[in-house]
C-alpha cells in the first residue's frame, strides 16, 4: 500500500467535491487516530429538506459523530467522514448519480478499503454502491453487527448476534451467496435437485436459525431457572440501563470491583453481568449491567437481544445512566426510554426508575450549578461521576432509600435450639434489636416484603409487627 496521501497534496477535492465536501454539518469533524485497521470513509445521508421526517431527531453532525464512534469500536482507519445532503432517495444507489462518481473518484485516490453508509440500504444498493464504488459497503445494521459479533462473550451472546447476522444476510443473498458457498462444509449441507443457489442458501440459512433458536430457547429457559433462584433469595435486583457509551461499565466496575470491559467505546458490553452489591445499613442487592442502547437500532437486533434485555423487565429498581455532559443527552434519554416502553418497562407502583446523570466530571462549573439545581427539582435524580467516584456514595444511599420503603419492623421469638432460624434473620434483613435469655431468643429486625415473604415459606413467622 502507498503512503497516506495529504489533503493538500489533493487540490482537486475542492473543485471536483464541492457538492459533497462542502456540507456544513461535516465542517471541521474530528477523527479518531488512525489505527492498522481497513481504510475506511463514512457518510451519512440526510434528506436536505425534509429533517422533520427523519425516523431520529438528531442532527446530521450528530449522527456522523455516532457512526465514527461505531467504526472506531471496530478498530478502523477512518480517513475521512462527512454529511451528505440529498433532496431523495435514489432507488438504485440511494445516492444520485453525480454524488456517488464524486465518491468513487475520492475512494480511488485514497485507496480506500471500506465504505459505511450510516442508513439502511436495500441489498439492491448495497450491491449497486460496491459496484461504482469499486469497494465493500457496508450499512449502519451491518456496521452495528460486525461490533455485536466481536463484542458478545458468552454463548448466549454468541448466538443472538448469529441470529440477528443471518436474518441480515438472507435479505442479502443476491449479493452474498459466494461467501455462503465457502461456509457450505461448515453446515453440513446437500442442495435438493433442480435448486438455484439462492434457493440452496435460503434453506440453508432458515435451518440455521431454526437451530439457533431452539438453541437460545433452551438458554431462556436456563436463565429462567436462575431467575427463579435469585427469586429465593431476598435480594433486589437492580438493572443499569443507559445509551451506548454512558458510562454503565464504568460505573459497574466501580461500585462491585468486577472486571467489565468499560473502554470508551459503544457497545462495550454486550452480555449481562451480575453481582452483589453491598448497600448502606447492611442493605445487598443483585446489581446487572447491561447492553447499551442505540438509536435507530434494527428491529430485529432489538428482537435477538430481547434475552438479554429479560433482567431488566424483571428489575425492582432501573438505573438510567445518562452521559449528562454529551450535546444529545435529552435524546438519547428518549432512545432509551422508547425501547424501555417496547419492552413493557415503565415507571410505576411495581417499579422505580433512578436517573443517574453521571459524567458531571466533564461538565463546566456553570453547567454544573445548572444541572444542580435541576436535579434538586426532580425526583429520582442522582448527579455522580463513575471516574472519579464523586456521588457514589449518595447514589447506593439513594438505592438503600428507596428499598427502605418497603420495609417493616418485625418481632421474632425463637428457642434456644433454632440458631439456624436466626442465622436467617440476619441474612435476609437489619437486626435492630436482640435478647438472649435462658428460654432462648427475642430478635426485632427490618425487613421487606420479600424477606418476609420467604421467611414465611420456611416457617419462621414473626410474632408481631411495628415499631
Amino acid at each position: 500500500m502507498t503512503a497516506r496521501i495529504k489533503t493538500d497534496e489533493l487540490t482537486f477535492r475542492k473543485k471536483s467535491f464541492s457538492s459533497v465536501w462542502d456540507d456544513p454539518y461535516s465542517e471541521d469533524i474530528a477523527l479518531p487516530d488512525h489505527t492498522a485497521g481497513a481504510r475506511t470513509f463514512i457518510f451519512h445521508p440526510y434528506l436536505r429538506n425534509k429533517q422533520e421526517n427523519l425516523s431520529w431527531s438528531r442532527t446530521p453532525r450528530a449522527r456522523l459523530e455516532e457512526a465514527i464512534s461505531l467504526s472506531a469500536a471496530l478498530d478502523l482507519d477512518v480517513e475521512k467522514a462527512i454529511t451528505i445532503g440529498i433532496t431523495t432517495i435514489r432507488p438504485a444507489t440511494y445516492l444520485g448519480r453525480g454524488k456517488v462518481a464524486e465518491l468513487a473518484d475520492y475512494i480511488d485516490a485514497n485507496e480506500i478499503e471500506l465504505v459505511v453508509a450510516d442508513c439502511e440500504l436495500s441489498p439492491g444498493q448495497q450491491r449497486n454502491l460496491e459496484k461504482e464504488l469499486s469497494c465493500k459497503v457496508i450499512d449502519r445494521t451491518g456496521l452495528i453487527l460486525e461490533i455485536f459479533g466481536e463484542r458478545a462473550q458468552t454463548r448466549e451472546g454468541a448466538l443472538q448476534v448469529e441470529l440477528a447476522h443471518l436474518s441480515y444476510q438472507k435479505s442479502r443473498l443476491v449479493r452474498s451467496w459466494t461467501h455462503l458457498e465457502r461456509q457450505r462444509g461448515g453446515f453440513g449441507f446437500m442442495g435438493g435437485p433442480g435448486e438455484t443457489q439462492i434457493e440452496a442458501d435460503r434453506r440453508m440459512i432458515d435451518e440455521r436459525i431454526g437451530k439457533i433458536r431452539r438453541q437460545l430457547s433452551t438458554v431462556t429457559k436456563t436463565r429462567e431457572l436462575h431467575r427463579k433462584s435469585r427469586k429465593k433469595v431476598p435480594f433486589p435486583v437492580i438493572a443499569l440501563v443507559g445509551y451506548t457509551n454512558a458510562g454503565k461499565s464504568t460505573l459497574f466496575n466501580r461500585l462491585t470491583s468486577a472486571n467489565v470491559m468499560a473502554e470508551d467505546l459503544l457497545f462495550a458490553t454486550l452480555d449481562p453481568t451480575m453481582r452483589q452489591l453491598d448497600l448502606p445499613n447492611n442493605k445487598k442487592a443483585i446489581f446487572s449491567d447491561t447492553v447499551g442502547f442505540i438509536s435507530d437500532l434494527p428491529t430485529h437486533l432489538v428482537a435477538a437481544f430481547r434475552a438479554t434485555l429479560e433482567e431488566v423487565v424483571e428489575a425492582d429498581i432501573i438505573i438510567h445512566v445518562r452521559d449528562i455532559s454529551h450535546p444529545e443527552t435529552e435524546d438519547q434519554r428518549k432512545d432509551v426510554l422508547d425501547v424501555l416502553k417496547s419492552l413493557g418497562v415503565e415507571e410505576g407502583e411495581e417499579r422505580t426508575i433512578i436517573e443517574l446523570w453521571n459524567k458531571i466530571d466533564l461538565v463546566s462549573a456553570e453547567e454544573r450549578e445548572t444541572l444542580e439545581n435541576r436535579a434538586a427539582r426532580t425526583d429520582n435524580v442522582v448527579l455522580l461521576s463513575a471516574v472519579t467516584g464523586e456521588g457514589c456514595d449518595r447514589f447506593l444511599q439513594v438505592i438503600s432509600d428507596h428499598l427502605s420503603r418497603d420495609e417493616q419492623v418485625y418481632h421474632f421469638s425463637f428457642r434456644p435450639d433454632q440458631g439456624a432460624e436466626v442465622a436467617q434473620i440476619y441474612q435476609n434483613g437489619e437486626v435492630l434489636f436482640r435478647e438472649d435469655g435462658e428460654n432462648g431468643t427475642l430478635i426485632t429486625a427490618r425487613l421487606s416484603g420479600k424477606a418476609i415473604g420467604l421467611l414465611e415459606k420456611q416457617e419462621i413467622v414473626p410474632v408481631g409487627a411495628g415499631a
